[in-house]
């Protein structure tokens, strides 16, 4: 599984980078987790409003911050 941050480096960026990771490490997911900042890298995944979670490729959430449940599910389908 492959899964990406998308997001500047705004408070709201780092706060679900550190709850994706804290979520694959608690659940033992073999997991890739990438931190994207480039803003011309995002805009290639259509996100106008960060942060966002993309998981293998697709886009899950953008423009907010999911709680930890809703992460969950978000990884996890």
């Amino acid at each position: 599984m492959e899964i990406k941050v998308l997001g500047t480096g705004c408070p709201k960026c780092k706060s679900l980078e550190k709850a994706t990771r804290d979520f694959v490490e608690k659940n033992h997911l073999d997991a890739t987790i990438t931190k994207v900042e480039d803003i011309m890298e995002i805009m290639k995944y259509g996100v106008m409003a960060t942060p966002a979670l993309v998981v293998d490729g697709k886009v899950v959430m953008k423009g907010r911050l999911p709680s930890d449940e809703e992460i969950a599910k978000l990884i996890l389908g």
